[in-house]
């Protein structure tokens, strides 16, 4: 035991020595979709995993850096902490879409920001939440648009309010006590607008959004809490909310965010149902659980142009005009992931006898509405379109699963291709979407049968309901896993970056591609149990880490240097979480590529060289160990990334992560 302890204190020593990646930024636009899957992966990795790997959380505290080892640190704090509050960033201080006041939930309230106010207090008051919490001058956003430019519009109100006299240890292992700020922008969000966007509704940065709505909703909402001592406990039935004692949430502070992301995410998904199913003619054709596209196909086009217009002083949606009215692969399993994930959250079926209670507490009619009698019983023949989350969830996974099948499979060849448009299917097969597809694909197949998602997506359940739609998912799966070994794999190992059918593959072998086949060959294995997707998923991180992890930059690139985007930085942060949990050595395995101690080397490594060093903008103070600090510059925790107001622009940048950098030794 002593001398692996001294062999893990040495690996960690030199690791700390080790010359980080140097990070140019070339371009600091947000991009909704990449950066939202960007997080969730980050999300996934980092409390989950490090508690998957036997940390206890409580013994994180985001003011002691890299205790009690730096890869505990990196995942369960700074990986885990940045996720959610760039989902904040964006959801609830850029202003970057219609604001929630003018969406068609609060439509339907009356339209005014008073019924909109009333709706924030009943949340609040559902999970205990004092309403003198609530962040003052929110924007809470009905959809983002597509891609935004993260810099402030206008001067940050940084008047300290209050401070609290810490002792923190820094990422340098500088410990000292410090007196700290609250400056203004910490309770007050009303001057942490963004400088502008694209005014684009691109179905794929809707799914990024919701995606990370949901996880955290899930998270969020997952149990209760005692009213008098915010004490989480778990729920023992649907009704303990009633009692006088609970509130729902794991705690009120918790499940206020919860019930306000859900709010965000009921509303997007009322406007696809209502507003933006696509014949190739209109918008707003009608969409309903009886869905053929053998009958008329229905789907959501790659691109529509927003015209805002201002009511309740706010953003509204004015005009919509389709610019580009194809079907994108890309666009459809990030709609599936997240639709499926809201399916299982939503879940109020007769037959899942294994639903959270806590879950049936939220959406029992009581703060959102409860589902039909009609979808509870399984039945797509006899469902009906409802406005409620479950009937949300049930139409549009369906319409989107069966559009994959029927605009983007092509059988031959037994892939799914990147386009459609006006019934003409395209020839090209982009790896990374088709093996992220295996993902979306593998939690569609659990959310209809009844099996845990979210943080427990790898979990056996105890119920599976074998549906249908669950066993053309597990069929695909295995027909597009089996396309990427037998088409797409070079001779060399490595994955080709795409192919035309009947033609060529794509010359170029990307880092991020390496890593989604690793990812969705993982998720391939999980879903069928067939060692061979296992085998294949560690053959690959294998080949991967040989031919590119560039010891001196600590992270993986084609030469001395790369292009790193948020898809990249998605695709590591998932195999190698991959790779940790599901397909490090065991038993007479010996490869050294996939030892747990290189793994999570190299995740810190990886982590803290290119997101350290640049790629993350900027970083919110609080929970991921930034503070400010009277006197001190604008990185109290040493860790090179900067507050928000130090970040760059005229007023200081957001603190979301760079739409591409350039990765060097």
């Amino acid at each position: 035991m002593k001398k692996t302890l001294l062999v893990n204190a040495i690996a960690w020593a030199l690791l700390s020595q080790a010359t980080h990646a140097a990070v140019k930024v070339e371009d600091k636009t947000f991009h909704t979709a990449a950066a939202m899957l960007a997080y969730t992966e980050f999300e996934l990795s980092g409390e989950p995993l490090a508690e998957a790997l036997g940390l206890d959380l409580d013994v994180l505290d985001a003011n002691r850096a890299d205790e009690p080892t730096p890869f505990d640190f990196a995942a369960g704090i700074e990986s885990y902490e940045y996720s959610e509050e760039a989902m904040y960033a964006l959801n609830y201080q850029s202003g970057m879409g219609p604001h929630l006041v003018n969406g068609p939930q609060n439509q339907a309230r009356g339209g005014t920001m008073a019924s909109l106010g009333q709706r924030v207090l009943s949340l609040a008051e559902a999970v205990g939440f004092p309403a003198d919490e609530v962040p003052q001058g929110m924007y809470p956003l009905s959809f983002p648009y597509a891609s935004a430019n993260p810099e402030f519009a206008q001067a940050v109100n940084v008047t300290p309010v209050n401070g609290d006299q810490i002792t923190i240890k820094t990422a340098k292992g500088t410990e000292k006590r410090v007196k700290t700020q609250v400056p203004a922008y910490f309770r007050d969000y009303s001057t942490l607008r963004w400088s502008g966007s694209d005014q684009l509704l691109v179905p794929a940065a809707v799914g990024g959004i919701l995606l990370k709505e949901v996880m955290w909703s899930q998270d969020f909402l997952g149990g209760m809490h005692v009213a008098d001592t915010d004490e989480e406990v778990e729920a023992s039935s649907a009704k303990m909310d009633q009692d006088g004692k609970h509130k729902l949430g794991v705690s009120a502070a918790d499940g206020f965010n919860g019930m306000i992301l859900t709010e965000q995410s009921l509303d997007k998904l009322t406007l696809l149902q209502s507003r933006f199913g696509y014949d190739g003619k209109q918008l707003g054709v009608a969409i309903t659980p009886q869905y053929d596209p053998a009958k008329g196909v229905v789907y959501f086009p790659h691109q529509v142009k927003v015209t805002e217009t201002r009511a309740n002083e706010a953003g509204a949606i004015d005009k919509l005009e389709v610019v580009d009215g194809s079907a994108q692969l890309r666009d459809a399993w990030m709609l599936l992931w997240p639709l499926s994930e809201f399916y299982a959250f939503t879940d109020q079926r007769s037959a899942n006898t294994n639903q959270n209670p806590a879950f049936h507490a939220v959406f029992d009619g009581e703060p959102f509405a409860a589902t039909p009698a009609a979808n509870r019983a399984g039945d797509l023949d006899k469902a009906v379109a409802g406005s409620d989350a479950f009937s949300l969830a049930l139409n549009l996974s369906n319409l989107t699963f069966k559009n994959l099948m029927a605009l983007h499979f092509e059988p031959k060849a037994g892939t799914l291709v990147d386009s459609w448009q006006a019934g003409t299917q395209g020839k090209h097969v982009t790896a990374f979407d088709a093996a992220y597809a295996l993902v979306a694909l593998q939690i569609f197949q659990r959310a209809q049968d009844a099996l845990p998602v979210g943080y427990a997506a790898g979990d056996n359940g105890e119920l599976n309901l074998n549906t249908a739609q669950g066993k053309q998912a597990l069929k695909l799966i295995t027909q597009q896993a089996d396309f990427i070994l037998s088409q797409l794999k070079g001779s060399n190992g490595l994955i080709h970056d795409g192919i035309t059918l009947g033609g060529k593959r794509d010359a170029g072998q990307s880092v991020e591609t390496q890593f989604a086949a690793v990812r969705g060959l993982t998720a391939a294995f999980l879903a069928t149990q067939d060692e061979k997707y296992r085998s294949a998923a560690r053959e690959l991180f294998i080949a991967t880490d040989k031919a590119y992890f560039n010891a001196k930059a600590g992270t993986w690139l084609a030469g001395k240097q790369g292009e790193y985007t948020p898809w990249t930085q998605a695709a590591i942060s998932g195999a190698l979480r991959a790779a940790m949990l599901n397909l490090r050595n065991e038993g007479a395995e010996k490869a050294p590529e996939l030892e747990l101690a290189k793994l999570t080397q190299q995740y810190v490594s990886w982590f803290r060289g290119t997101n350290h060093g640049g790629m993350q903008m900027a970083e919110w103070i609080g929970d991921s160990g930034e503070n400010v600090v009277e006197g001190a510059g604008h990185d109290s925790d040493e860790d090179g990334v900067p507050q928000v107001t130090a970040a760059g622009g005229q007023h200081g940048t957001a603190m979301v992560m760079a739409g591409k950098a350039v990765i060097g030794e």
